[in-house]
This record gives C-alpha cells, sequence and structure tokens, in this order.
C-alpha cells in the first residue's frame, strides 16, 4: 500500500473511530481545508465534530485508489444516518504527506443483495 494511501486509512482509524484528536496533528496539514458543507473549516472543524459523533458511529475503508496526491476511498459508515448505514467516497488531496483537502459523498447504504440490478454499491 502507498504511503498516502495508508495515510488516509490510519488518519481515518485514529480520527473517526478511535476518537483520537492528535491525529490530527499527525496526519492533516495545518492549513487543512474542508469541502463538507456541515463540518467547519480547517482541523478546528474536525476537532469540534468528533467528539459530536455518536457512540456507535464507526468508518471502514473497504478500498482506496491513488492518482498523484489525490486517495480515493469507499467506506461503510455507520451510527450516522438514522435509516442505517451509510456508503461513502472520500477524496482526499495531500501535500507533504499529510491530508491538506478533503471532500466526501454520502448516501445510504443498500446491502448488496437488495440493490435493484443487483450490482453491490461499494465491494
Amino acid at each position: 500500500m502507498s504511503v498516502n494511501k495508508e495515510t488516509a486509512r490510519k488518519a481515518m482509524e485514529e480520527l473517526l473511530n478511535q476518537r483520537d484528536l492528535t491525529a490530527l496533528d499527525r496526519h492533516f496539514a495545518e492549513d487543512y481545508i474542508q469541502h463538507n458543507p456541515a463540518i467547519a473549516e480547517g482541523r478546528d472543524g474536525l476537532r469540534a465534530m468528533v467528539p459530536t459523533l455518536p457512540d456507535n458511529f464507526s468508518y471502514t475503508m473497504l478500498r482506496s485508489f491513488e492518482d498523484g496526491d489525490h486517495v480515493i476511498a469507499l467506506a461503510v459508515v455507520s451510527g450516522f444516518l438514522p435509516e442505517g448505514d451509510a456508503a461513502v467516497a472520500d477524496v482526499f488531496r495531500f501535500e507533504n504527506g499529510r491530508i491538506a483537502e478533503h471532500w466526501d459523498i454520502l448516501q445510504a447504504y443498500v446491502p448488496d443483495d437488495q440493490t435493484a440490478i443487483g450490482n453491490p454499491m461499494l465491494s
């Protein structure tokens, strides 16, 4: 696994699952840019958001792809949407080995055996 892909995996595991706010200093650039409209800008926005996550929240990265300084991750998030799990596509831009910018797209997760055409959403 490439360094950036491994950093993205570690950052999300430590920050979201372990609720380790020191992960922000290790894995995110000082001038981190956030594109999720529900989260305030920068590392301080994440620092404020993480403690508000529900106790049953979890983030599971299933696969990741790298293109230059960008990593795209597909994940399942539990405990966030009232109707159940969510499928997430995260895009991270790296600078000097740290996450410098982040975008995400989230939608309700449909189990593989319940999709309209039989194709899985993430696997």
